[in-house]
């Protein structure tokens, strides 16, 4: 890959094309658990390099503004939440969720500077986030309801971490299946299973194929793929699927196992840093919130701190474990993101991908790499942006894990109607 298309593949900050394509998509600002109460604490965060804040007014609305007041650039995020209203500490400048100055007690009743705004941000509220669109006021999209959040009684646990580089790396290791057969092979063993099964400390597999047969397709939302393997049982007969649906711009269907589907959003903060949502989700089944962190290993305030960073960093060698590893550990690093953690983040804030050697079981890199880099140019000339074209819904996608026979043609387990295993066992 060119230095100068993976430096377009990577930057989202200020007027870089591939930010202009997030921008026409709407972003997880932050969990909705994260301002769910009423005139409670405001929460920082920050997309594509703007720093923002985000509350919930008295009314129950959700504002998102940038974190800068407009009078002298003093935070927001330390404000007073009161009488539908973020109230700037410093003069007392009071904005609504629509940006709109409701008070400035420091300024004379008819000053003309009452005319100001703060600039604010649509939002919308759904499957667990608080998504913000932060492209042309004069144009937000419909939003889309999320391939996790089909019913409103779905039930959904997230996972949420900072990663310490950037976005199209952490990206990668979400469609690269084949690097669970060895980095996630203590956490995902080989078993005599149907299918991927989940326990409390592990999810069983039916193969120990580490080298998968890919075969990728384009589509009107990005891409699927399956990675097809050689099971245990009847390998004469079946072969093991795992299918992966990319949703571009930062959205990754990753196969399910018996309990519940599992999708990943990797956010852009900026061009070196990146939020990581990994979301678990099942019509009826699913898994709690609390135990899906702990299985993570993404605990808040054990495995994390307050601002989502992580406790296991690069810093302190992921506190690998080397007697664990000589015990049969094969990583000696707790949780499976922790492990993608530490090999995304290995490779520097922004990967050099000129350097990389890649394989056939790397073809769903390729694919992502010459898709959003093609992406970023269209945009870039005024074309229409990815993932804003097609007829396909979100909300009809789904992927598929299981054993088939190998006439099968995976494509036929693309949507939710032919069904992931999960779903269909519905």
């Amino acid at each position: 890959m060119r230095p100068a298309d993976n430096e377009l593949l990577c930057r989202v900050e200020g007027e870089a094309a591939m930010g202009q394509v997030m921008r026409q998509h709407w972003l997880p600002a932050c969990m909705s658990e994260e301002v769910a109460e009423a005139d409670g604490a405001p929460v920082r965060t920050r997309l594509l390099g703007v720093d923002l804040v985000v509350f919930r007014d008295t009314r129950g609305r959700v504002g998102v503004l940038d974190e800068r007041c407009p009078h002298r650039g003093a935070s927001l995020a330390f404000g007073r939440n009161e009488e539908c209203g973020l109230r700037c500490l410093y003069h007392g400048w009071k904005f609504g969720v629509d940006g709109e100055i409701q008070d400035m007690s420091s300024e004379p009743a008819d000053s003309p500077m009452r005319n100001l705004r703060a600039r604010a941000y649509p939002t919308h509220e759904a499957g667990g986030f608080i998504w913000v669109w932060m492209g042309d006021p004069g144009s937000v999209r419909p939003f889309e309801t999320p391939a996790w959040a089909p019913s409103s009684t779905t039930r959904i646990s997230i996972v949420k971490m900072h990663a310490a580089c950037n976005w199209a790396q952490v990206l990668e290791g979400s469609i690269d299946s084949a690097h669970s057969s060895s980095l996630h092979s203590t956490n995902m063993p080989t078993a005599e299973v149907e299918g991927s099964t989940a326990t409390e400390t592990a999810w069983l597999r039916p193969s120990n194929d580490k080298a998968p047969r890919l075969e990728v397709e384009a589509t009107d939302y990005g891409f699927h793929y399956a990675a097809i393997r050689r099971p245990i049982r009847d390998p004469e007969t079946q072969v093991y699927i795992r299918t992966t649906v990319f949703i571009a711009p930062f959205t990754v269907l990753i196969p399910p196992n018996d309990q519940y589907n599992l999708a990943q959003m990797l956010v852009p903060i900026d061009d070196v840093n990146c939020m990581f949502y990994w979301v678990a989700w099942h019509p009826t089944k699913g898994i709690a919130q609390d135990a899906w962190r702990r299985f993570c290993g993404a605990v808040p305030g054990v495995d994390l701190n307050a601002d989502w960073t992580k406790v296991r960093n690069l810093q302190n060698n992921f506190l690998q474990d080397r007697a664990a590893m000589k015990a049969g550990d094969f990583t000696g690093i707790q949780g499976i993101p922790a492990q993608d953690m530490a090999m995304w983040e290995s490779m520097g804030p922004i990967a050099d991908r000129s350097e990389d050697h890649l394989g056939s079981s790397d073809a769903a890199i390729i694919q992502f790499r010459r898709q959003m880099v093609a992406a970023a140019k269209g945009a870039a000339a005024g074309g229409p942006v990815i993932g804003t074209q097609g007829a396909t819904r979100p909300s009809e996608l789904a992927s598929f894990e299981g054993l088939a026979p190998k006439t099968t043609d995976w494509r036929s387990f693309t949507t939710r109607n032919a069904g992931s295993r999960t779903a269909a066992a519905e």
